[in-house]
């Protein structure tokens, strides 16, 4: 019994390494890609045009389409939102600072651009939405 739970665990290893190794070279580039914040929007556009001519071509995937604008709209309201929301935040008297002494709070975004772009939010869907156009 415990030679079948341990072949198990040593096959499943070199599986696991593979996946870390994989997840670090990708990691190495996602940060390499960080302050190209120009280059990265257009690769995105290219990927949006690139699905949105499979779906025209193809006279379909509305559902598919219609869910990935809300998944989009929802990401768009997090990076326009405020990570602290003035309204339920107690405060005295005025929102801006009228004195030098009072405390100025920049605007700080609940979902930063980085994140708002990264693979885990907005490519990875597009990968995926292009891959699921192309197996018809």
């Amino acid at each position: 019994m415990e030679g079948v739970g341990s072949e198990g665990a040593s096959a499943g290893a070199p599986l696991n390494q593979w996946r870390h190794d994989v997840w670090k070279r990708f990691q190495y580039y996602l940060d390499k890609s960080s302050p190209h914040a120009v280059y990265r929007w257009v690769g995105t556009a290219v990927l949006a045009s690139l699905y949105a001519l499979r779906c025209y071509y193809v006279q379909g995937f509305y559902v598919v389409s219609y869910g990935l604008g809300i998944y989009l709209l929802n990401l768009l309201i997090g990076f326009l939102s405020p990570l602290v929301d003035p309204e339920l935040e107690p405060s005295n008297g005025s929102l801006l600072p009228t004195k030098d002494s009072d405390e100025f709070k920049p605007f700080i975004r609940r979902l930063p651009e980085f994140k708002f772009w990264s693979l885990f939010q907005f490519e990875k869907v597009m990968l995926i939405l292009i891959y699921l156009a192309l197996i018809n």
